[in-house]
């Protein structure tokens, strides 16, 4: 059985890492450590590696639980890392306990794609998902199902650490938030753009794939935000806007593989995402080269400050 997560160590930012690949279409697991330890020196904790932004539904089984080893190899040893899981419950189950063993600390349980879903079925996975692991879960809720009733009925379970909700209703949030008396973390998974309404709405920390490339200027809108310094927050979300305006394009297609083309603008060779994630134009590159300069210039002048 491993440890329950503590409530508090979930109230910061979660970063998504992007998954780099070599020449060959493998996952560079040098170049992914290195990577990992470059957020950890600038003061990231939380780490949800293979997950969406990571390119979850484009990994095999054994990358991601490579992945998650890595991971969790690479961070310190107070980073807290936790394992995507999703699909058949089977398979869901086996790479849960995988990750576990790997040093995972919990579950990120990503949304749920099977059809016909009900609260019913979801909670049964989430159950099962507790009975065989023992682990600490937080589910990531981007649709209707799991409903805002059931998640505030599973939140009295001592397994679920938290909720990644990222259903962009900020009133409905805040209903949740007023009916919520439990210990779980309710959370942004949102990113950047909503990150400062779920927060005064009641969210403590949120989920960010910007990280990957200015993690000093998301760790510090989050500390602004905890600190109720709502003009220097709102300073540091227009600085990182650009970056997730350009990744909600065309129904968010653009996520992934406009941070991958901004390492590579950062002078870290990704790759590009896998197939079916979009491919960029030469225009969509030289507008990325543009937007990202002064979001870069401001975070070399935290690292230098």
């Amino acid at each position: 059985m491993s440890q329950l997560i503590s409530g508090s160590d979930l109230r910061t930012v979660h970063a998504v890492p992007l998954t780099p690949y070599d020449q060959r279409d493998q996952v560079n697991f040098d170049l992914y450590a290195r990577h990992i330890q470059g957020m950890y020196d600038a003061g990231i904790r939380v780490f949800l590696p293979a997950a969406g932004t990571s390119e979850f539904h484009s990994l095999s089984q054994s990358e991601i639980v490579e992945i998650v080893a890595v991971t969790c190899q690479a961070a310190g040893s107070d980073a807290l890392i936790l394992a995507p899981v999703s699909g058949a419950i089977g398979d869901a189950i086996s790479l849960a306990q995988e990750s576990i063993k790997r040093g995972a600390a919990g579950l990120l349980v990503m949304p749920l794609t099977h059809p016909y879903l009900s609260d019913s079925g979801a909670a049964d996975y989430y159950e099962r998902l507790i009975k065989e692991t023992q682990a600490s879960l937080i589910i990531y809720k981007t649709r209707d199902i799991p409903s805002d009733a059931l998640l505030l009925k599973l939140a009295a379970d001592k397994y679920i650490a938290g909720v990644k909700y990222a259903v962009n209703q900020l009133d409905q949030f805040q209903s949740v938030m007023d009916q919520s008396t439990e210990e779980c973390e309710w959370l942004c998974g949102s990113a950047e753009r909503f990150t400062p309404y779920y927060m005064l709405a009641g969210a403590t920390g949120f989920t960010s794939g910007a990280v990957n490339l200015c993690p000093r200027l998301v760790l510090a809108l989050h500390a602004a935000l905890v600190d109720q310094n709502f003009a220097e927050a709102m300073s540091l979300q227009r600085t990182i806007l650009p970056i997730e305006h350009f990744r909600a394009r065309c129904g968010e297609s653009y996520s992934i593989s406009m941070l991958k083309y901004g390492m590579q603008v950062a002078g870290y060779d990704f790759g590009s995402a896998r197939p079916p994630q979009r491919q960029l134009t030469p225009e969509e590159r030289q507008e990325i080269e543009q937007l990202l300069r002064p979001i870069l210039e401001r975070e070399e002048s935290l690292i230098a400050g």
